[in-house]
């Protein structure tokens, strides 16, 4: 996890502008930074903010090579495959540094080849100084962040967070916007001689489901073509394993919950194969006697970790609340909510663990159809194409929620369940088989770990609770804490003038309102591209919050 930024044809002369909207994304890399000016390249910058991964001593951006010194590379990513593309290609790295893979792809393969071809996540821009161009990439589920802002009169900026762009949008004249790139997307952009730059085309390469191009960590034909759990553990297990390459201490979040639950088990049983020098350490948070920290309690020692449990009050709601807006740069409610808990986490990770690198469990409800509304699908067909569309957009909701929280506290974020191989192998399985079954969510994820001693029994089957109740209580859950909250933030009156302020995805609460005035505050304009829409279970008649308490199905309503 890094920060990258650049900016291309702005004509500005001052520094101080550069630095300080450069500086409002530090936060994601604190080791080093760097802001790169070539004078050949008029009115133009690149900038990266490192943490440090891998390769601590040839890592620093932008990347040039001996061979290619005239590419440029800015990466924020973890490419797993890289090795394997050296081998198959013969390539000659000049760093241990994984995004390198990069440069040799665009420069022997050609740029259609670069994405394509890359086992990991990634948001990119490279300059190509001899051709006079830059490319721009996003990994097919947006795992790692990326804004554009783009204008009519050949300026182009990118930046991991948009926070990093709003600033100079600002000082720009013209029609802009500022927007989030497009997972599973290239774009490619001719550099022009007075440093402007000119669109050429944008490419899809990856959606949903789709088979990837490159060769994976587990042959094809080494499935089984009638052990489909056995499949799905394999693939699962290899998912794990590749994202083990770090210099830096790994951990993992654990709530309790079937997702954190398995990623958690089988980082412990892949660091003893590896033998890590340290004991994994795993992280829990929750009010005082919250069902997620009694569960994840169990889990920690049932696998052995150096277990944190980290106990909250609303205190710590109410003071972080606005924070937590600012950097994850949404309104959305559900999003909001969810983030809360796992930011106050990852605070404390930073301040008092040497743990860098975090696995986490993010995507296994959006693929094994683990929401509650899932149990609501009119039929299986239904409930697939419902997964693609939470896939699809995850970049914008528990994606984004997952890398804000985390890329605050300078943590990098991995997340197995959003493995391209894996990904493809579960969503290519006949739609009934992924459906709840026997008012079980993601029975067939559970059903694969099954009899694998790897997680109690209770935990591989625990129904999934509504993350609100999962870290406070049954009696009082975290939207109705927050609701107390706004509630002396936010007036009578100033609800009543809501719809003539937002047009766009207009709040109906007093905490939907404040999300969205402490947001404005921030991102001004940004409304309809960085939130498209509220995230809400479908097929519930009747629901306008996004809580499973209120879906029929969800039994801790009391």
């Amino acid at each position: 996890m890094c920060g990258i930024w650049a900016l291309f044809g702005l004509d500005t002369n001052s520094l101080t502008c550069i630095c300080d909207n450069f500086a409002k994304i530090s936060h994601r890399g604190p080791d080093a930074f760097k802001i790169e000016h070539d004078s050949r390249v008029k009115n133009s910058y690149l900038g990266f903010h490192r943490l440090s991964i891998v390769d601590s001593l040839c890592g620093m951006q932008p990347i040039r090579v001996f061979k290619y010194p005239l590419l440029y590379l800015l990466c924020n990513g973890e490419i797993y495959n890289c090795k394997r593309v050296k081998e198959e290609y013969n390539f000659e790295y000049s760093t241990k540094c994984d995004v390198e893979v990069l440069i040799h792809l665009y420069a022997s393969q050609g740029l259609d080849s670069v994405c394509k071809n890359l086992d990991g996540v990634f948001a990119f821009c490279l300059l190509d100084m001899e051709k006079k161009k830059i490319l721009i990439g996003r990994d097919p589920y947006g795992v790692r962040p990326l804004f554009r802002l783009a204008t009519k009169d050949g300026q182009l900026a990118v930046c991991s967070e948009s926070k990093g762009l709003v600033g100079i949008a600002k000082i720009l004249k013209g029609d802009y916007v500022v927007e989030p790139f497009p997972p599973g997307t290239y774009e490619e952009y001719n550099l022009l001689d007075n440093g402007q730059v000119k669109f050429v085309r944008a490419k899809r390469f990856h959606e949903p489901g789709q088979k990837p191009s490159f060769l994976p960590l587990v042959p094809w034909k080494d499935l089984s073509s009638k052990d489909i759990e056995g499949n799905i553990r394999k693939l699962f297990e290899a998912a794990i394993e590749k994202r083990l390459m770090a210099d830096r201490r790994i951990g993992c979040l654990l709530s309790g919950g079937l997702d954190s639950s398995l990623v958690a088990a089988l980082l412990v049983k892949y660091a003893k194969l590896y033998n890590f020098k340290y004991k994994v350490q795993s992280f829990s948070i929750g009010m005082e006697g919250s069902p997620d920290t009694l569960a994840a309690r169990q889990v920690a020692d049932h696998i052995g970790t150096d277990h944190h449990e980290i106990i909250i009050t609303e205190k710590d709601i109410k003071d972080v609340l606005d924070d937590v807006i600012y950097h994850l740069e949404t309104f959305d409610i559900t999003t909001v909510r969810a983030s809360i808990g796992m930011y106050l986490l990852a605070r404390y990770i930073q301040k008092n663990t040497d743990t860098t690198v975090i696995f986490s469990g993010e995507g296994a409800d959006e693929l094994a159809q683990g929401y509650i509304y899932f149990k609501d699908a009119p039929n299986a067909f239904d409930g697939h194409t419902e997964s693609l569309r939470l896939l699809k957009d995850i970049y914008l909701y528990d994606g984004l929620r997952a890398d804000r929280t985390t890329s605050a506290f300078s943590l990098e974020l991995r997340v197995p369940f959003l493995d391209l191989q894996f990904t493809n192998y579960y969503l290519s399985l006949d739609p009934s088989l992924r459906q709840p079954k026997d008012g079980v969510e993601k029975h067939l994820l559970r059903s694969s770990f099954d009899g694998t001693g790897l997680l109690p029994t209770n935990i591989l089957w625990r129904e999934k609770e509504a993350f609100s109740d999962g870290v406070t209580s049954v009696k009082k859950s975290l939207f109705q804490i927050i609701g107390e909250i706004v509630k002396d933030r936010v007036n009578d009156e100033e609800l009543e003038t809501v719809l003539e302020k937002y047009h766009h995805c207009p709040p109906k609460t007093k905490e939907s309102y404040y999300y969205r005035k402490v947001f404005e505050s921030h991102y001004d304009g940004c409304a309809e591209h960085f939130v498209p829409y509220f995230w809400m279970p479908k097929w519930v008649k009747g629901v306008t919050d996004p809580s499973a308490r209120f879906i029929s199905h969800y039994k801790n309503k009391e």
